[in-house]
C-alpha cells in the first residue's frame, strides 16, 4: 500500500493535495481497500462552504456506504466528472484519477495540521 509524502492524510482516511488554496480530496488507497468495490459515490455538496470534518459525500461500495469527511474547512468548487460513469477509479488509481473533489480552502496553514504520510502509514498498520 501506498501513502505519497506530498499528500497529507486524516484519521478518517481521506488524502488532500494542497496548491495554493486548492486541495484535490480523495480517499486513501487503505479506505478504498477496505470497502471493496465501489460502486456509486453521491457528491451534491458543489458551491457549499463546509467546515472541517464535515460530511461532503458518500461512497457506496458492494457491501457498504461510507461518509466522506472534509479534511480542511472550505468551498467545493468541483466534484471528479470521470467518477460518475467509473466510481472504480477511486480503486484503481485513488490518488490520480479516482480524486473526488477540488476545495478552496479557507486557511492553507491548517494542512500542516494534518497527518504526514509516515503518521497515516503508523494509524493504519
Amino acid at each position: 500500500m501506498q501513502f505519497p509524502a506530498e499528500l497529507r492524510y486524516t484519521k478518517d482516511h481521506e488524502w488532500i493535495k494542497l496548491e495554493g488554496t486548492t486541495a484535490t480530496i480523495g480517499i486513501t488507497d487503505f479506505a478504498q481497500s477496505e470497502l471493496g468495490d465501489i460502486v456509486y459515490l453521491d457528491i451534491n455538496t458543489v458551491g457549499n462552504s463546509l467546515a472541517a470534518e464535515a460530511v461532503f459525500g458518500t461512497v457506496e461500495a458492494v457491501k457498504t456506504v461510507s461518509d466522506l469527511f472534509l479534511p480542511m474547512a472550505g468551498t467545493i468548487n468541483e466534484v471528479n466528472p470521470a467518477l460518475a460513469a467509473n466510481p472504480e477509479l477511486v480503486n484503481t488509481d485513488p490518488y490520480g484519477q479516482g480524486w473526488m473533489v477540488k476545495v478552496t480552502v479557507n486557511n492553507p496553514a491548517d494542512f500542516e495540521q494534518l497527518l504526514t504520510s509516515e503518521a497515516y502509514a503508523k494509524l493504519v498498520h
